[in-house]
């Protein structure tokens, strides 16, 4: 049995990335502080698996109630909040998104939707993690509470209901500690919650100062009706459930190394079967080819120019039911499957749809942006034959436009 590779953890830290290696009882513990600022300079990253907590600035959290506790609803309502809000996912940036519990009751759940902003230049490291989380997650918690910590020479706070995160943000002071600033930002931020229906009353206030417990909670001693409590940042651990956030080059990097692999696994195929049944069966495939090229010679003595000509025509006319053959290019199944990609009920409708093989251009309208936009998401998601050029919807007189374009990538010309 191979030994189960360990992992170590990319966690924002008070002035740089930390990382953290896990230890034999499962643990992990810090191996190096006050790196980078910059993911794409960390340098002389550990081997084996490797995940990284994406810090509080790289997303919007945005927590609400849904009135139905059916989890396949869960991400649809997540993305139609969002939408509302005016936060949107890149489609073609990879998964960014994701949501997660927070209570679930008889009839109804409180839900965290998450969506990351798009990575940008050196905000990733230079080898692709095996998988992603927030770092709010990643920090243990009980009950209601509020938590404050330092990430990249900023205060950030989170809230915490059972354990659960609730909500996060990352706050303008970059203080020695929390200032007045962050305490009116905390306030803020727990006022819009209620005015959502979603009450917090903490019943902690944790400081996570930089200094451990010899820092202090500044202007946020005493501004709350519960203990203020000042200690060092928890150590950081992988959260469950796990999340299913991958940015787009990381998905990238891992096809092109899972086809390196299936290349590689090929090629080594291919040279055992060489070595190991080369010398038994070379004998019989040189008199199975030497039988070929003479009764090929024996066919084309044979055959007229008439009958070449009507094998080549035969040939042309077999082409050309190509679009009836392959199911894949047929004009009626494809727009099947632009259909079943739009969603129900959701008063998007389709104004021109152009369809051929290797091309596909939607024209409509939609009366919200959110069902739109997910329309090209699904089908990016269901057509992943198509290269999609999926525009954001543009706002008009009468609602919602949008138009989408589909080309296959192996066609030379659009046909």
């Amino acid at each position: 049995m191979s030994k189960q590779q360990e992992t170590s953890l990319l966690v924002p830290g008070p002035r740089g990335w930390e990382i953290w290696k896990q230890s034999t009882t499962g643990g992990f513990s810090l191996q190096s502080a006050d790196g980078p600022a910059r993911a794409s300079e960390l340098t002389s990253l550990p081997g084996g698996n490797l995940a990284m907590l994406f810090p509080v600035r790289g997303f919007h959290a945005l927590p609400f109630k849904a009135s139905s506790t059916d989890d396949s609803l869960f991400d649809d309502l997540a993305a139609m909040h969002a939408e509302r809000l005016g936060v949107r996912a890149d489609p073609m940036a990879g998964q960014l998104s994701d949501t997660f519990v927070v209570t679930k009751e008889e009839e109804a759940a409180t839900l965290l939707g998450v969506v990351l902003k798009s990575p940008g230049d050196g905000d990733l490291p230079p080898r692709s993690p095996k998988e992603f989380d927030l770092s709010p997650r990643a920090y243990l918690v009980r009950g209601e509470s509020i938590a404050v910590w330092m990430e990249f020479g900023r205060w950030v706070f989170a809230f915490y209901y059972n354990g659960k995160l609730l909500y996060s943000q990352a706050m303008s002071s970059g203080g020695a500690e929390p200032d007045a600033s962050c305490l009116r930002e905390i306030h803020l931020a727990l006022g819009q919650l209620a005015i959502q229906g979603l009450q917090l009353k903490p019943e902690v206030v944790h400081v996570w100062s930089p200094e451990g417990a010899t820092g202090t909670a500044g202007a946020l001693t005493g501004g709350f009706n519960v203990p203020v409590k000042v200690s060092p940042r928890p150590d950081p651990v992988l959260p469950e459930p796990r999340s299913k956030l991958l940015p787009a080059d990381v998905r990238a990097a891992r096809r092109a190394a899972q086809v390196q692999q299936q290349k590689m696994l090929a090629v080594a195929a291919v040279v055992v079967a060489y070595l190991g049944l080369g010398g038994w069966f070379g004998y019989g495939l040189w008199q199975d080819q030497s039988q070929i090229k003479k009764l090929n010679r024996q066919a084309e003595g044979i055959a007229s120019e008439a009958d070449r000509l009507a094998y080549e025509e035969h040939l042309v006319r077999w082409s050309e039911l190509d679009l009836v053959v392959d199911g894949n290019k047929a004009p009626v199944e494809l727009m099947s499957r632009v259909a079943k990609a739009i969603p129900l009920n959701q008063g998007v409708r389709l104004k021109v749809a152009e369809i051929n093989a290797n091309e596909i251009k939607l024209v409509g309208e939609a009366q919200q942006a959110g069902p739109a936009s997910q329309f090209g998401v699904n089908l990016v998601r269901n057509m992943s034959e198509f290269k999609w050029d999926n525009p954001p919807p543009s706002s008009g007189s009468k609602g919602w436009t949008f138009q989408f374009n589909g080309v296959r990538p192996d066609s030379n010309v659009s046909q």
